[in-house]
């Protein structure tokens, strides 16, 4: 049996920690206007999947082993960092160095391709792993039954999918990437610097 009760306290938390701003939503949003909709779509996928993993980590308790195991906290907290640091920069180095036609994935690797760095964002994303540690896992009561851990999941995987794929669909539109295309040099330069940003903010917490 579901206990809705349990469902509805993690509800509007996850809901406002979707919705902050972070690498996750920089990826998304330069995804939409440099790429097309369908890669922008296999990333959203890649980052609900991986949210997906991390609140079934705190539903079953993560946040109690990195209190116990302080030292994978960190390994983890500077792993976040070191892939945010080398996005960043590339998407800085990168900026505006070839056409918008140029860098879109060809039909049979895109989806995988991009799949797998919205997996690689948010898998290595510190604003996702102190959330769910620090945050959802103290919202989540423990040891909630099979159902309402189910439940819970597809709260957060609901979530999750609706938020960014409106981000996608929003700005994959052909106006916004008309804009995109003419200012691509400084926006993925503001992009990179925006991840970069976070890394350094991220690393010396």
């Amino acid at each position: 049996m579901i206990d809705f009760s349990a469902v509805a306290a993690v509800f509007p938390v996850y809901a406002v920690g979707v919705v902050i701003p972070g690498p996750n939503f920089v990826a998304v949003a330069h995804k939409s206007v440099s790429a097309r909709r369908a890669d922008a779509l296999a990333l959203v996928a890649g980052i609900v999947v991986v949210n997906l993993f991390w609140a079934t980590c705190a539903i079953l308790g993560v946040g109690i082993v990195f209190a116990v195991f302080p030292w994978i906290a960190l390994a983890v907290k500077l792993a976040g960092a070191g892939y945010l640091l080398w996005f960043g920069m590339r998407l800085i180095v990168s900026a505006g160095s070839r056409p918008l036609a140029a860098r879109t994935p060809s039909a049979s690797t895109k989806f995988g391709s991009a799949f797998m760095q919205g997996v690689a964002t948010n898998i290595a994303n510190p604003k996702s792993i102190a959330f769910y540690a620090a945050v959802f896992s103290t919202a989540a009561p423990a040891h909630v039954s099979a159902p309402t851990f189910l439940a819970m999941l597809a709260t957060v995987g609901v979530i999750a999918s609706c938020w960014y794929e409106a981000v996608a669909l929003f700005l994959s539109h052909a106006s916004v990437s008309a804009a995109y295309r003419r200012a691509q040099r400084w926006i993925d330069r503001a992009c990179g610097a925006v991840i970069v940003a976070l890394g350094i903010r991220q690393a010396l917490r």
